[in-house]
């Protein structure tokens, strides 16, 4: 039975809360540390609202990699805790929480003229000890197989499009891929929702207080206070501007988006190391839909967090320089289809750079009685949204139950065996797991087809956004709900159909 968040659940919502309807959590945040807090709170049984001043997934979350990473950055830090929490948390979104949005990705380190030996035999080392948590977290190698070496043809014969002079072999592993990190935050909003949750983009919070906040519906731009025994910041780069108590130091990560053709029809990801570096790489990973996301950058961030951060000039020249140092015909600017930027919110520890500060996330109680969760990574949102809903059932005395979302899966997911069994083509079970089926059915014929040569994207899936996933406008449609406006030549094509299933939307 699908949960669908619509326009009259939403002002239904608004009009019981203007009636004076307290919660027992308040969650501000929709990105997916706050939709993760909003499904686990609602699933132990508490009465929550979740609001968030823009859409689902507008902030850092959909700026991701789209990995589902296991954690080799940390062990390189020294952080084997943070390690193995990630590759625990990769385990459950590939095989309980989301197989329907997850993948296995073959990724592809070679070692060229530009490594050096220590380098190839500290990477060699890394990847072994990924393999021995991949184990420990208990993922098979049916779903991740283990590290291999590969010679200098294989490797190439993987990627074409490497430099045959000076490769030298290569290691082969695997991580986990999200087909969209923004929608698997609007997975968890309607899992939520379905646990009785209010999902309310478009109301921002103006103010926050230990019982409670004033909220706007920036639509309409009606204010009321909304009664709460325990209050979640989860606005990541944007939770000092609730509270006073929080320290953070963002950084701003920058991927490139080029075709997959131009790279050789790559299908493995790239791991290039950045030179000079120790532990920092350039990814190139390719999606199912022909583009290839590479980055990213590390750069701390000077002045106001902006709502939409923009990639620089020098951050795509860094990250063409870097994958240029393997390529044997080299990426110009304008292979460069598009570019997108995310910010990191880091939690301040002094003098570090923004590269070499901690990923662990924090949970702070502060004197004003606001609980903020901050820092962290995409990978282990469920276990920040567990540690933030135990502090609140402790410290405000909820009457609660203990965590579920271990064993919860998120509208659409099954066993991959399940999942191949489901009448619909792959790419949209790849994106809606079982409900592909209901998506194809609930639109005209007209709409089951791709939007455009370049863009796979149909029309049916904007119009289930439409009528199911609480998309308003345009930019919902192809901005967040779907990936379409990552380059913007496609956005252009697609507008016309986003448009017309607005207008059909409205008049059903």
């Amino acid at each position: 039975m699908k949960t669908s968040l619509t326009v009259s659940r939403r002002e239904r919502d608004l009009t019981e809360l203007a009636a004076g309807a307290p919660v027992d959590v308040l969650v501000v945040g929709l990105g997916v540390t706050g939709a993760g807090v909003a499904l686990d709170a609602a699933s132990r049984g508490l009465s929550v609202l979740a609001v968030d001043a823009h859409d689902l997934a507008h902030g850092t979350s959909r700026w991701s990699s789209k990995l589902i990473h296991g954690g080799l950055r940390y062990l390189a830090h020294g952080q084997v805790g943070v390690a193995y929490e990630s590759a625990a948390e990769r385990h459950l979104l590939l095989t309980r929480t989301a197989p329907h949005l997850t993948r296995p990705l073959p990724m592809l380190l070679p070692a060229t003229a530009y490594t050096s030996r220590w380098q190839a035999r500290a990477a060699a080392a890394g990847l072994r000890a990924g393999d021995l948590l991949r184990t420990c977290a208990g993922t098979s190698r049916r779903t991740l197989p283990g590290t291999r070496r590969l010679g200098s043809a294989e490797a190439g014969a993987i990627a074409p499009a490497l430099r045959p002079a000076g490769l030298r072999g290569a290691h082969l592993s695997w991580d986990g891929q999200l087909c969209d990190d923004a929608r698997l935050v609007v997975g968890l909003a309607r899992a939520a929702a379905a646990h009785s949750a209010r999902i309310l983009p478009r109301c921002r919070a103006i103010s926050l207080h230990r019982d409670g906040a004033t909220i706007e519906d920036t639509r309409t731009g009606t204010r009321m206070h909304v009664a709460a025994r325990a209050v979640i910041n989860a606005t990541g780069v944007w939770a000092s501007s609730l509270t006073p108590h929080v320290r953070l130091r963002p950084s701003r990560g920058t991927h490139i988006v080029l075709s997959a053709a131009r790279l050789g029809g790559l299908w493995a990801g790239l791991t290039i190391p950045v030179p000079g570096e120790f532990t920092r790489y350039v990814f190139a990973l390719p999606q199912t839909d022909g583009l290839v996301y590479a980055g990213l950058t590390d750069e701390p961030l000077n002045g106001p967090v902006p709502d939409v951060p923009q990639p620089t000039e020098a951050d795509i020249a860094f990250l063409l320089d870097v994958l240029n140092s393997v390529l044997d015909q080299p990426l110009r600017p304008t292979d460069v289809l598009g570019a997108y930027a995310g910010l990191r919110p880091l939690l301040d520890a002094g003098d570090s750079r923004t590269a070499d500060l901690s990923r662990r996330h924090a949970v702070i109680d502060d004197p004003d009685g606001i609980i903020s969760v901050i820092g962290g990574k995409l990978t282990t949102y469920r276990r920040m949204a567990q540690d933030a809903v135990d502090t609140a059932v402790r410290q405000r005395h909820l009457a609660a139950g203990p965590c579920r979302t271990r064993r919860l899966p998120l509208p659409g997911a099954a066993s991959r065996a399940q999942l191949a069994r489901v009448p619909a083509p792959r790419r949209l079970i790849h994106r809606y797991g079982t409900e592909a089926v209901d998506v194809l059915a609930e639109a005209p014929a007209e709409l089951h087809q791709p939007i455009g040569p370049d863009v796979p994207v149909t029309g049916a899936e904007l119009l289930w956004a439409a009528r199911h996933e609480l998309a308003l406008t345009v930019d919902d449609l192809l901005d967040r709900r779907t990936r379409i406006g990552l380059v913007p030549a496609h956005r252009d094509a697609a507008l016309p159909t986003a448009r017309h299933v607005l207008a059909l939307a409205a008049d059903r």
